[in-house]
């Protein structure tokens, strides 16, 4: 394998080992993660078709999760393909460009599904402590500039990991231990102090991700506080209801991210590699597969309209 005779210089391949210590069974590893990449593409495609063939669900709500439907399928679509060719063929090298590309991709989108979901907080909030001007608020422009907002900040935010990256030298080092190319993974090759990177990092998270949860906590404490002051006992059953379906998908978004996060900056020498690099692959993987179960299952307008699309001739009240 080529990699650069300069230490200065960048190394022309990575090679990704996969999971260290789980080699034999990786044939077992690679079925439940295969099942669960085909269940995250037709859960999250259904969704994307039922939204978008169906004017009465052209919501702010739902086109909210419409578009966390395509940020989930390219986060599991930018890594789940290469992590099964080194599962099932060993084939583990990437260029050095590729890895930097799959990189940026894979932090911007996780990046952009979180504005998504502060998003659909704010949706949350709107609709229930000020709902008389949900639809004037949430206007289709507006939605349109929150979802290029967060685009842009995403891109914003990590675009300057490639820079990082590509200054530092790697005398070589060209072995990483992952299933797919993340910042951290990289810059731990490198032959030099990486303290930029680590801190760099850490801001990133913090002012992005971390801010995003706070928000998110904020708005629904103030959710809460509303729907509890509800006159109606129906009203505040349905509204905890969508409220429900909300707060579980953060939870399967956040736990795992926070978790793998912590982990690689903090507790590398507590925290065995193989169960670090399992959990980052989880991570990419368990929201894909759960948003679409949460939504289609505490969802009722969800449900009729995929036991329409699937029973065309049947009408389901």
């Amino acid at each position: 394998m080529s990699v650069s005779n300069s230490s200065n210089s960048l190394p022309t391949t990575i090679f990704l080992t996969g999971i260290p210590g789980l080699e034999p069974a990786y044939m077992w590893i690679s079925i439940p993660f295969c099942a669960m990449y085909m269940v995250a593409l037709a859960g999250n495609l259904t969704l994307i078709l039922v939204i978008s063939t169906d004017h009465s669900l052209h919501t702010p709500m739902y086109l909210f999760l419409c578009l966390l439907s395509f940020t989930d399928l390219a986060l599991s679509s930018t890594t789940v393909p290469k992590m099964l060719a080194i599962l099932w063929l060993h084939a583990g090298q990437i260029t050095f460009g590729g890895c930097l590309t799959q990189m940026f991709f894979v932090h911007s989108i996780f990046t952009l599904e979180s504005s998504v979901l502060l998003a659909m907080a704010f949706d949350r909030y709107v609709a229930i402590c000020n709902p008389l001007r949900y639809t004037t608020i949430l206007s289709h422009g507006v939605i349109v500039s929150i979802g290029l907002a967060g685009l842009i900040r995403s891109v914003a935010i990590v675009s300057p990991f490639i820079f990082l990256l590509q200054r530092l030298p790697y005398c070589g080092h060209h072995i990483m231990a992952h299933t797919y190319c993340e910042h951290m993974g990289i810059a731990r090759l490198a032959c030099a102090d990486i303290t930029v990177n680590i801190v760099y990092g850490l801001t990133v998270a913090l002012l992005a991700m971390g801010l995003d949860s706070v928000l998110i906590a904020v708005s629904y404490s103030i959710i809460l506080h509303a729907v509890f002051h509800l006159p109606s006992r129906d009203a505040r059953r349905k509204a905890l209801g969508t409220c429900g379906s909300h707060i579980g998908v953060i939870l399967v978004f956040y736990i795992p991210a926070f978790f793998s996060f912590l982990t690689h900056r903090f507790g590398r020498h507590h925290v065995p590699r193989h169960v670090h690099i399992f959990l980052a692959n989880l991570y990419v993987l368990v929201p894909p597969v759960l948003n679409p179960i949460i939504y289609g299952a505490k969802t009722k307008e969800i449900q009729r309209r995929i036991l329409r699309l699937m029973s065309p001739g049947q009408d389901f009240i």
